[in-house]
């Protein structure tokens, strides 16, 4: 049984940080590694310190990482106070449409621009994008840029209130639809049974658009960490069992497979 789950402040020294400007709009960058590109895109309430293991972890398997700072305050420990706030600021911010099934958030044409840069300053096929809860529709939105080819959507959760819906304009859902079929492309997303964030439904809207270009997984709720004083939600982080044999730590090794299939 794994202990209980701590977690500390995380300084990421290890990461340089580029301040990065698109759009006429500058974010700071957390950048770390050599290899083909992964858009690693945090959960609220921000960047913090498993959020920043994932992205090592990732940086291990030969990826670089691009972490862009979109909320909170990175390296701050989570506590639900601050989450709530970091979620309270996401959902009134104009860089976010929280609670619209078809419209995606101005922050994605940022965010293609960053996934531009990335393959041009990394190589490789193309760039590997994954979103976590409030940021888990964005690795999808990505794909209208054609550089981006292994989207990872991880508990999405846009559009808030709502048990279904792709959180995408109907116009780009109608391109993205198209390249995964012209570049036999596939999109993997993952979610613990019983999320009230990210029910099944929303993975019933993705798979009746995208078919078999779809590749859903339901986790059980019992394959969660225990210890962590919240329901079962954060696949790659905070809910994460990292010992073989696991559900997650299956799931964390088809993604790191994902990526090394279509980038190399």
């Amino acid at each position: 049984m794994p202990e209980e789950l701590l977690i500390h402040p995380d300084p990421l020294r290890d990461f340089r940080v580029e301040s990065l400007t698109f759009l006429g709009r500058t974010k700071d960058v957390y950048v770390l590694g050599e290899g083909p590109a992964v858009i690693v895109m945090s959960e609220i309430p921000g960047i913090y310190q498993l959020v920043a293991d994932f992205a090592r972890r990732l940086c291990a398997e030969g990826f670089t990482v691009w972490m862009p700072h979109m909320f909170g305050e990175a390296g701050r420990v989570p506590s639900k106070g601050y989450a709530l706030a970091s979620m309270a600021k996401a959902c009134i911010s104009k860089e976010f449409y929280a609670f619209s099934a078809n419209q995606s958030s101005p922050i994605v044409d940022w965010l293609r621009s960053l996934a531009r840069h990335a393959h041009e300053q990394s190589g490789g096929k193309g760039v590997g994008a994954i979103g976590m809860c409030f940021t888990g529709n964005f690795a999808f939105n990505l794909m209208l840029e054609p550089s981006v080819l292994a989207p990872v959507l991880s508990q999405p959760s846009l559009p808030l209130g709502k048990k279904g819906g792709m959180h995408i304009a109907p116009d780009e859902l109608r391109c993205i639809k198209a390249r995964l079929e012209d570049e036999d492309l596939t999109v993997l997303g993952y979610c613990f049974e019983g999320d009230s964030f990210c029910r099944k439904e929303r993975f019933d809207d993705y798979q009746a658009a995208l078919g078999d270009r779809f590749k859903a997984t339901m986790l059980a709720a019992k394959s969660a960490r225990p210890g962590t004083g919240q329901p079962p939600h954060s696949v790659v982080t905070r809910h994460l069992i990292d010992e073989d044999g696991e559900p997650t730590r299956a799931a964390l090794d088809e993604i790191i497979a994902f990526y090394n299939l279509r980038l190399r």
